[in-house]
């Protein structure tokens, strides 16, 4: 039978072909496009769709147009620098830059809506599909195209505040969309995720790169702290941690583990990120390896995370050191020097198998420097050459030096995770004990020293998630839900930043949709 081809839409209509994403979809297109050329009505039909909605996903973090839009998430806040600038980052630590004409802000709007609209396709085909596809698996199809969509308008309501909710397909061009109150936006994504909820499966029994009910879980006791429901969110994320179905990393593991390492680095490897694989701690992450036979990536995070040390005479590129980064980024001093224990030992995180702080000479060619450690050095290479970073990202292929795109699968929720936004629905009723208790399975984990009711505070969980998903986390996403973005990027890195007010809590509407929505209002974020 004929497959289904998907359409992807923007906000105000215009279409894409799922063959041809990477177009920019707010261009001018014949209406005869907005209507999906087939219509879902069996298994092949859905399961064509759910690929492309993953794929427009999957693009949110892979792309490469702009390679510093990874680094928009990170610098500007409390835990990274600039180093090696691309462009598309600078209005996200020199705030005085960041308008409506903004480059990321628009770039993340739009792949949002595309994922929205996607998800839209696939919840209306599945009401409408035949009674001779079985039920349960409509539901199920729905509920994981549900889950997509709450993702897409968390990921819109936290950073944009008021958005236009758009619950049905856009299937011809509209000019007139109007912001809906977040307390709207906030009903549809836990109605979504709770709708979604009981259709989907277990871990155990789902094949990988699927959405399992674990994931979302996850994401609808985050959506509860955001709109300050914290019982609701303890409840729920208790039922993720006592479930049955994940369990924190607390050994070693797989395809490296006869070699130097330690547990938590193992999660991080080529080979062990997936369920399948052995990490009994995914909840849900972003299947980049082997796509399809022969198959690439252009995901920019090794080149963002890992510095360019091949720059310095004497080091040549290894497996050992990550590959070829460029250092778009570096942590910032309070990472680098004031988040850790200084003794590696006392924090399994913070061991040279996960955040590489020592360089030695490594180009046996150069006789004089080989094998010696690299210090002293002067001039500008410090920024973003030689400089401590997370391991996380590290992957090198001797075949293709230059490695372009990285090819590590991109993990969006793990148990860790969870147990830390458990500890801050704690912390928030009150229950400091508890917190404690939640975040010292994390640390006894990492073999770091155990903490007290007296030492919770909400920034010292804010703390803790640096210590445990540096380089994972979208660390402005996690400041802007927690209303700590301006606070704690000037106490602790406020010499990388110019100009952030309490207006930059909220990114600007991109401007091109305001103007292109002649019937309508797309009220602008104060500020911009």
């Amino acid at each position: 039978m004929k497959r289904i081809i998907v359409a992807c839409f923007g906000l105000l209509g215009a279409t894409q072909l799922l063959s041809s994403c990477a177009e920019d979809y707010l261009d001018e297109d014949p209406k005869s496009l907005y209507t999906p050329q087939t219509v879902l009505v069996d298994s092949l039909g859905f399961e064509a769709a759910m690929a492309g909605l993953q794929s427009v996903v999957r693009e949110q973090y892979t792309r490469s147009d702009e390679q510093g839009l990874l680094s928009v998430m990170q610098v500007g806040t409390d835990v990274a620098i600039p180093g090696q600038v691309q462009g598309v980052e600078v209005p996200y630590y020199n705030y005085t830059q960041l308008t409506s004409q903004d480059q990321g802000a628009n770039v993340f709007w739009n792949q949002a809506y595309r994922m929205i609209n996607n998800a839209n396709q696939i919840i209306a085909g599945a009401a409408t599909a035949p009674a001779t596809l079985r039920q349960g698996y409509k539901d199920r199809i729905s509920a994981e195209a549900r889950f997509y969509r709450a993702y897409a308008y968390n990921f819109l309501a936290t950073l944009w505040g008021d958005v236009p909710l758009i619950t049905e397909p856009v299937t011809t061009a509209r000019t007139d969309f109007a912001r809906a109150p977040i307390a709207e936006v906030n009903e549809l994504i836990i109605n979504d995720l709770k709708t979604a909820i009981p259709s989907l499966l277990p871990a155990s029994r789902v094949i990988s790169g699927r959405t399992a009910k674990g994931a979302a879980q996850h994401l609808l006791g985050e959506v509860y702290l955001r709109t300050n429901q914290n019982a609701l969110a303890e409840q729920v994320l208790k039922e993720v941690i006592d479930g049955g179905q994940y369990k924190l990393i607390t050994a070693r593991y797989g395809v490296k583990s006869n070699q130097p390492g330690d547990y938590f680095s193992d999660m991080f490897i080529i080979g062990n990120q997936r369920r399948n694989q052995g990490n009994t701690e995914l909840i849900w992450g972003i299947e980049q390896q082997l796509l399809v036979p022969g198959a690439t990536t252009s995901a920019q995070q090794r080149r963002v995370w890992v510095p360019a040390y091949y720059n310095v005479k004497g080091m040549a590129l290894a497996d050992s050191l990550g590959g070829r980064g460029l250092g778009r980024l570096r942590l910032s001093n309070w990472v680098d020097y004031r988040l850790y224990p200084k003794d590696e030992s006392a924090d399994m995180r913070n061991s040279k198998y996960n955040l590489k702080r020592r360089f030695y000479y490594n180009d046996p060619s150069q006789t004089a420097t080989y094998g010696k450690r690299v210090t002293g050095l002067t001039g500008s290479d410090t920024i973003f050459y030689i400089t401590p970073y997370t391991t996380k990202w590290n992957q090198f292929d001797p075949t293709d030096t230059f490695g372009f795109g990285t090819i590590k699968d991109i993990t969006m929720m793990r148990l860790g995770e969870t147990y830390l936004l458990l500890a801050e629905a704690q912390f928030r009723q009150g229950k400091l004990a508890d917190a404690a208790a939640s975040i010292n399975v994390l640390r006894t984990r990492a073999k770091a020293a155990q903490v007290t009711a007296s030492d919770i505070t909400l920034n010292f969980i804010l703390d803790e998630r640096a210590r445990e998903l540096i380089g994972e986390e979208q660390r402005r996403i996690t400041l802007v839900r927690t209303g700590t973005l301006v606070e704690r990027t000037l106490r602790l890195n406020g010499a990388s930043v110019t100009g952030l007010t309490a207006n930059n809590l909220l990114l600007p509407i991109p401007q091109s949709e305001i103007d292109r929505n002649i019937n309508g209002t797309l009220r602008q974020n104060t500020g911009y």
